[in-house]
């Protein structure tokens, strides 16, 4: 499987290289026995992989859409890898112009899939050239202007597309509608987390007991990203100061460097809460007010911080705004 090429590399912000590169790839899961999780999206993807194997045909395009960090790339990966095709990365606001997309749509081979991160982000303009692309494999180009205007028409090989979002209610009608499946990543649960933290120990040559192991999943916010960076963390641990097995207790301190407190919320996310209840009395609270007291963007807080907030009730969502919950009011004393 060909990840990327060195001609789509500059539309590709997921693109590694050197010894960080090689340690997120072995942290990757290698085939779908290895991807913990998610079973529902994997029974369903396996079973397209499988039939557009034997119909020798691309496989139907599909949507991957929930919070950042639960594995929608690793998944593109392993799908083109079962597939026997190349995986093309590319990000939906890195695509500027129309020939960006269309040179990468033109140079697909037959069968090959095309991973587009954050869809959501593509220029309207922009995502009309993937209407004809997805549906009917062929490139309407517009060439001149006014009376003397004609479409050219491009042919294009058959491809699977697979689209990420964190924002599937911003997609466009039309272009949602055109995905033959659309799959929804939840959170992960402890025991999940834990499964993750455990495989990814054994491919770093780490020994860690079992009672630490649930204390990183507890403070992974559900997310296998998110254990994975723990789980360096601790691997950093290990090596200055030369344990032969970590415990729990180590975990505890490593942690505490990162200013992750037991329910897996950091610095910015106490200063979420901390402002909603200082600041505005534990609200209702409006985003926008909330961005420019915190000096944050509002994309980041809705799409990063917000969704394990609000899944494990430490902020709720009111017509008039934000609010604190008591839980929330409960954490950050």
């Amino acid at each position: 499987m060909e990840v990327s090429t060195e001609k789509d590399r500059f539309l590709n912000p997921t693109h590694t290289s050197g010894i960080d590169g090689r340690e997120e790839k072995r942290l990757r899961p290698e085939n779908f026995k290895e991807y913990i999780g998610q079973k529902q999206v994997i029974d369903n993807i396996d079973l397209m992989a499988q039939s557009a194997i034997k119909r020798k045909a691309a496989m139907d395009h599909a949507l991957f859409s929930g919070p950042p960090g639960l594995g929608k790339t690793s998944l593109a990966m392993l799908i083109a890898d079962r597939l026997g095709s190349n995986l093309h990365l590319i990000s939906g606001p890195a695509i500027e112009k129309k020939g960006d997309l269309a040179a990468v749509l033109t140079n697909l081979k037959r069968g090959d899939v095309l991973f587009i991160d954050e869809i959501h982000r593509i220029h309207i303009t922009i995502e009309e050239i993937l209407y004809s692309a997805i549906e009917d494999f062929r490139l309407d180009i517009l060439i001149g202007q006014g009376a003397s205007a004609r479409t050219m028409q491009i042919d294009l090989v058959p491809f699977t597309l697979i689209g990420a979002t964190t924002r599937a209610g911003l997609l466009s009608n039309p272009l949602r509608d055109r995905f033959m499946a659309t799959f929804h990543f939840d959170f992960y649960s402890n025991i999940e987390l834990g499964e993750i933290i455990s495989l990814n120990a054994d491919k770093l040559d780490l020994k860690i007991d079992p009672d630490a192991i649930i204390e990183m999943a507890k403070r992974s916010r559900g997310t296998p990203r998110i254990a994975n960076r723990i789980l360096r963390r601790v691997r950093d641990y290990f090596v200055v100061y030369g344990k032969d097995k970590i415990s729990k207790v180590e975990v505890i301190k490593a942690l505490a460097l990162l200013n992750i407190d037991d329910e897996g919320l950091d610095a910015m996310d106490r200063k979420i809460l901390t402002v909603m209840r200082d600041y505005y009395s534990g609200g209702p609270v409006g985003i926008e007010a909330l961005c420019a007291t915190l000096g944050e963007d509002r994309m980041t807080l809705e799409e990063v911080y917000e969704p394990y907030l609000l899944k494990e009730g430490f902020i709720l969502r009111t017509p008039r705004g934000r609010v604190i919950s008591e839980k929330g009011i409960a954490q950050i004393k």
